[in-house]
């Protein structure tokens, strides 16, 4: 599903083009603003096994900035935030593909061009033995944790342009 191109913020942005492993592409707009994860609240979301979502509890669709209505049936990578490398969705979705559980640091874009630091929890969703979609649960992360991982974030970018170069 082709997402929407993102209306440029009023405060200052960058500008990204931002291909989606499904092959599609859009533009996207980043601010330096980081919203504070909410204290006590877990986000919760389902998507069906290609990645659409099914399900938002209102703490995703309060931080993530959009409308509950426009998240539904939406893919997830909707959120997905020009700093954060391919390599990290890619041992995501391969590992709840596997049928496992996953724990990871993602910095989320929100509608706005703002951005949220989470720590999540992926897992799939059994029916009947198989794989029906799949859940994850995010909480608040370690700020330690996530200073620790942005220049290795940075370095997996920095090789995913270099090959995409080559």
């Amino acid at each position: 599903m082709k997402l929407p191109d993102m209306n440029r913020p009023a405060a200052d942005a960058v500008e990204s083009l931002l291909t989606y492993t499904d092959g599609t592409s859009r533009t996207v707009f980043s601010t330096d603003v980081e919203v504070p994860f909410p204290e006590g609240r877990l986000i919760v979301s389902r998507t069906d096994l290609n990645g659409f979502i099914t399900h938002a509890n209102d703490a995703f669709v309060e931080l993530s900035g959009w409308e509950r209505e426009e998240l539904m049936g939406m893919p997830h990578h909707i959120l997905r935030h020009p700093d954060m490398p391919k390599a990290a969705f890619k041992g995501l979705w391969d590992t709840v593909a596997a049928g496992q559980k996953w724990h990871g640091y993602v910095k989320n874009l929100r509608k706005d061009g703002s951005y949220y630091w989470v720590y999540a929890t992926a897992v799939p969703n059994i029916r009947n033995g198989q794989i029906a979609g799949y859940t994850s649960v995010r909480r608040k992360p370690s700020r330690t944790r996530i200073d620790e991982l942005i220049p290795v974030y940075r370095q997996w970018l920095a090789q995913e342009t270099q090959k995409a170069a080559s």
